[in-house]
């Protein structure tokens, strides 16, 4: 799995870019159109560092503490090979908004579900990291995913065409979209058997009081 430093450094990469591209004399449209664009890519990094914070204290929690830190870059190289930008076809491609709107989803609704299922005390503990490992799994799926949209979007990470980067950007969109389905027919599924077994001890309380002396 890519380092979440890379990530962050490629991000950075097309912010430095992005402030490279609005000429002296540009008009208040092209200004705003440029801030918009700073706040996609401030978004994208915030949602970048929680999903690693989130998969951190997931993993530790449960003894199998990932090294998500492999490998360095070169500062200057990154400021360097910042400047070679993708196109603005690229960068505002709707799939782009898309993907980032499912990765915050995966974690969002993970983080939420989990903690219910875990305060419910329906579940085991083998039960609890079963579901935990689940978690564990599409969250990694989730990040390698992001590492991968930001290499895409930083010319300097990888030589393609604009056709060539827009198929990646779908192919990381059907991946991350598909991943999101799971997660919400797992937590359904998850949810169903958390009511049903409230259900029976509900049922068996009602029972233990109709007939306590």
């Amino acid at each position: 799995m890519r380092s979440i430093k890379m990530s962050i450094a490629g991000l950075f990469c097309l912010a430095l870019s992005a402030f490279n591209v609005t000429p002296a004399k540009a008009q208040s449209f092209e200004i705003q159109q440029l801030i918009l664009d700073v706040a996609k890519l401030a978004q994208f990094k915030s949602i970048l560092s929680e999903m690693y914070d989130g998969y951190t204290i997931l993993t530790k929690g449960y003894g199998t503490v990932k090294n998500l830190t492999q490998g360095n870059f070169n500062l200057h190289e990154v400021f360097l090979d910042g400047l070679l930008q993708v196109s603005p076809e690229v960068k505002k491609y709707q799939r782009v908004a898309d993907i980032i709107a499912d990765e915050s989803s995966i974690l969002s609704e993970y983080k939420k579900k989990y903690s219910r299922f875990r305060n419910s005390g329906r579940f085991s503990i083998s039960e609890l990291d079963y579901i935990s490992n689940i978690y564990e799994r599409l969250t990694s799926a989730a990040l390698h995913n992001a590492a991968d949209l930001a290499d895409v979007l930083t010319a300097s990470k990888l030589r393609m065409s604009d056709d060539e980067r827009l198929s990646a950007i779908d192919r990381i969109y059907l991946d991350t979209n598909d991943k999101l389905q799971f997660l919400r027919s797992f937590n359904s599924r998850t949810s169903i058997l958390q009511a049903q077994r409230q259900k029976q001890v509900n049922e068996t309380q009602t029972l233990q009081n109709l007939y306590r002396p």
